[in-house]
């Protein structure tokens, strides 16, 4: 039996578990990271006087820099590993963020904000990469989801912090906060393992079978000492051309197009609501209570996604989120009570972010080994792209008269057409191993 079926066929049991909660919290953290500036510019752009172009440029200016850690994590990963690459973004965004607290003016700002954007966008495909190639594929879509739902977590803490810590110390202590989890890189050193098929990619034969013997003690099966390989992808190179060839170029246009919409939608409604609501007549701290009620309502969103991504496969899930999300965007444009708001925001965030955890199932699912962080890391920083555009579509479309209706009249059409791409370009993948799908 070879490396890489070997690891697949271990039960699932506390390795697994362990591997999906200490992974899991350093994308709690990402999310924290990223939420906390949709709280914290509510309040900066009144001390600071900020246009709004200015404000738009201060979320998209990390965009800019997640895009680029995307793609160059995604090489990084292919070629020093996943746990190494995992570990530097978290420490690059925490400290960065913790800087923005000194930031004297808006320019400086800008530079740290580009340099979290930076390990933002360079830790997710990485991390998603890494516990793909660990779990089973039966339950693979399902733990993919779970993990996503720290992203959930993440945006929770965010308001909490925001809502205790902003009105009454101010928004430069809730950048301190958001520099803590630096902290946590020596879990991840201790914790996490380095991905086996990477290890076989990399001619490291010796240590990836001394790894899966320990592997296999801790989860009381037989452990085998012969070893035997098999090729995990046809060529070690890492090219941007390999996304172009066949069989890869229609996944490749599908996820692009799917990370633009979804990340251009989720960004343009969540970042900016709290000032969105402002914008309507609420208070920050009304605006804040409201958020952190919709952002709850993620968190069921996820385990729906969880269950269903593994009954229905990921195309039919995926797509009828982002759907029924279109819909709850539209009806949240149009609402004008704050009952209404609530139970059509709640719907759009439960709706929006099981997509989220659907979609981090999808993408690696789509490459083989050599080149799947590298795939990932492609889709994920065309995505960004469309969190560079989507706040300054915003704040330009918010100063016309019924703004908040045509911003999210606009968000309804782009979801419709990501779920669109979605029917017509995908492929499903439920219950295949990676190496199948990745040929």
């Amino acid at each position: 039996m070879d490396l890489v079926s070997r690891v697949q066929r271990l039960p699932v049991g506390k390795f697994h578990y362990t591997l999906l909660w200490v992974i899991g919290l350093g994308w709690m953290f990402d999310a924290m990271d990223t939420g906390l500036i949709s709280f914290i510019l509510t309040k900066m752009a009144t001390e600071w006087s900020l246009s709004p172009a200015e404000k738009g440029w201060v979320v998209s200016i990390g965009f800019v820099g997640m895009a680029i850690g995307a793609v160059c994590s995604g090489a990084l990963a292919d070629r020093w590993g996943r746990r190494n690459v995992f570990a530097v973004t978290l420490v690059t965004y925490s400290i960065a963020t913790a800087l923005c607290a000194f930031a004297p003016n808006l320019t400086w700002l800008l530079v740290f904000r580009f340099i979290v954007g930076l390990g933002l966008g360079g830790q997710l495909p990485v991390a998603v990469t890494l516990v793909s190639e660990y779990i089973p594929a039966q339950v693979r879509g399902r733990f993919i989801v779970l993990l996503e739902s720290f992203w959930g977590l993440g945006w929770l803490v965010a308001a909490l912090v925001s809502y205790f810590v902003i009105p009454s110390y101010g928004w430069h202590v809730a950048f301190l906060i958001g520099g803590l989890p630096a902290l946590y890189v020596f879990m991840i050193l201790k914790k996490v393992p380095e991905s086996v098929p990477y290890l076989i990619n990399r001619g490291r034969i010796e240590e990836a079978h001394a790894l899966v013997q320990k592997l296999e003690r801790e989860c009381g099966v037989e452990v085998i000492q012969q070893i035997e390989v098999k090729p995990v992808a046809a060529k070690q190179s890492v090219s941007f051309s390999q996304l172009w060839s066949n069989p890869f170029a229609k996944r490749t246009l599908m996820l692009w197009l799917i990370w633009f919409g979804i990340v251009y939608s989720y960004y343009g409604i969540f970042t900016w609501l709290p000032s969105l609501l402002v914008k309507q007549g609420y208070s920050i701290v009304q605006s804040f209570e409201y958020v952190l009620v919709m952002i709850l309502a993620q968190l069921p969103g996820y385990i729906a996604a969880a269950w269903l991504v593994e009954k229905l496969g990921r195309k039919w899930t995926l797509a009828g989120f982002i759907g029924f999300c279109a819909l709850s965007a539209y009806f949240f444009g149009q609402a004008n009570t704050v009952t209404l708001i609530m139970f059509w925001g709640c719907l759009m965030s439960f709706f929006n972010l099981g997509a989220w955890g659907v979609l981090y199932t999808y993408t690696p699912e789509q490459y083989p080994t050599n080149i799947r962080a590298f795939g990932s890391g492609w889709a994920s920083a065309i995505g960004r792209m469309g969190g560079i555009v989507a706040p300054l579509v915003v704040t330009q479309m918010m100063v016309q008269s019924n703004g908040f209706n045509h911003v999210f009249m606009m968000f309804t059409a782009v979801l419709l057409a990501v779920a669109l791409v979605i029917l017509v370009l995908g492929e499903e993948t439920k219950g295949k191993t990676l190496e199948s799908i990745g040929m």
